[in-house]
């Protein structure tokens, strides 16, 4: 992407052209098999983004090795990328310094040959883009959980791939997965399948000094250490009203519930508990009139969309849970069942509506789990491939 300076930079341990010396004599010493060439940043060459990876190219090599340093000498941590044609640091580089990279390329007759760059990094830019986690370090989040990755401003399509590369999930165990773009300021991680009970998941944007359009930089790298739980389900059914709670693949509690009337019908959809409130007020005279609105007080309230799915304690209701669908849309239960269940979930926990007159919207909530795997995968910046797996080996 735009923002780097190009050029190449090649050493090998050649000698004069031809195969033997002007005398005529043959060259004893044979020439190495491998060769390596340094693409960017190229030699000498300045202003470049503090995000800058170390992009080569090596023949005939069996293994290839880069080390960086900054003017004092002191080295620069980092790592090759999954397609070995890169090198990425660790970490963000500091602005307006000087580094120097050496790529080595060792050969099938075990003799190496170097490559050699200088380059400056460019002043700290002004405008900056603050790149955040809705999920904190040490959060324990349901199997159904998305992560999440928040921009402060639109990023362009044509950068997204760029941001994309930048951004690894690492999950023990490994389990297939893939980003999907919601909009120009968020993009979304989950797996194939729900995440493995038990699981740990790291995610990380390394996009501190990325060109992110209009001469706008990533502020800074962002690294998020986070738990999955046990794995907890609720599935509800219109056609029984009951929602059966399965944490590890076994039941362990059937509820009765009211769904919405007909009027205003629940929606049907896998979705996840976006947040929960112990206390709260459904308010909706603004929205449904004084004739349909109503302002009531509400316990044990978990979210399950933006327009205003509960799953809820409704003690007006008891009567009716099990056999008769009187809400307004939400999954109206006892105030017992909804203290258990309030105790018992989490944040990202599933919950699969069935058999309802409407069907969820996707983008009312975490549809994430709403849209099939082919279709997820539709959102990636980058070609997924199939049967990709972070884990901690990768």
């Amino acid at each position: 992407m735009a923002g780097l300076l190009t050029g190449v930079l090649m050493l090998t341990a050649a000698c004069a052209s031809g195969d033997q010396p002007a005398d005529g004599t043959p060259d004893p010493t044979p020439r190495p098999l491998a060769s390596v060439v340094i693409v960017e940043p190229a030699a000498e060459a300045q202003d470049v983004p503090a995000s800058t990876s170390i992009t080569f190219t090596a023949e005939e090599s069996r293994e290839t090795t880069v080390a960086l340093v900054d003017s004092a000498g002191g080295a620069v941590e980092g790592g090759l990328t999954a397609d070995g044609a890169s090198w990425l640091p660790a970490g963000a580089l500091e602005y307006g310094e000087t580094y120097t990279t050496t790529v080595t390329a060792t050969g099938e007759d075990d003799r190496p040959v170097t490559a050699t760059s200088t380059f400056t990094t460019m002043a700290k830019p002004d405008q900056q883009v603050r790149i955040s986690s809705f999920l904190g370090d040490g959060q324990v989040v349901g199997v159904g959980m998305p992560l999440i990755v928040k921009f402060g401003r639109d990023i362009p399509e044509e950068y997204r791939d760029d941001v994309q590369r930048r951004m690894t999930v690492t999950a023990t165990p490994a389990q297939e997965g893939a980003w999907h773009w919601v909009s120009p300021t968020e993009v979304r991680y989950r797996p194939r399948e729900f995440w493995q009970a038990d699981s740990t998941v790291s995610y990380r944007v390394q996009a501190g000094g990325l060109p992110l359009g209009d001469g706008w930089y990533g502020r800074a790298d962002l690294t998020v250490d986070v738990k999955i739980g046990a794995a907890l389900i609720m599935t509800v059914e219109n056609e029984t009203k009951q929602m059966v709670v399965t944490k590890d693949g076994e039941k362990v509690r059937t509820i009765p519930v009211s769904l919405g009337k007909k009027s205003t019908p629940s929606s049907s959809g896998t979705m996840v508990v976006i947040e929960k409130l112990r206390e709260t007020v459904f308010d909706t005279y603004d929205e449904l009139g004084p004739d349909e609105g109503y302002r009531t007080d509400i316990e044990y309230a978990q979210r399950l969309t933006w327009g205003g799915e509960f799953i809820h304690a409704a003690p007006w209701s008891e009567g009716q849970q099990g056999s008769v669908n009187v809400s307004h849309g939400c999954v109206n239960v006892s105030m017992a069942d909804g203290a258990w269940l309030f105790e018992h979930t989490r944040i990202g926990d599933p919950v699969q509506v069935k058999g309802t007159e409407r069907k969820l919207q996707n983008g009312n909530g975490w549809t994430d789990w709403n849209l099939s795997w082919e279709e997820y995968v539709k959102g990636s910046a980058l070609p997924v491939e199939s049967g990709t797996s972070p884990s901690a080996d990768t």
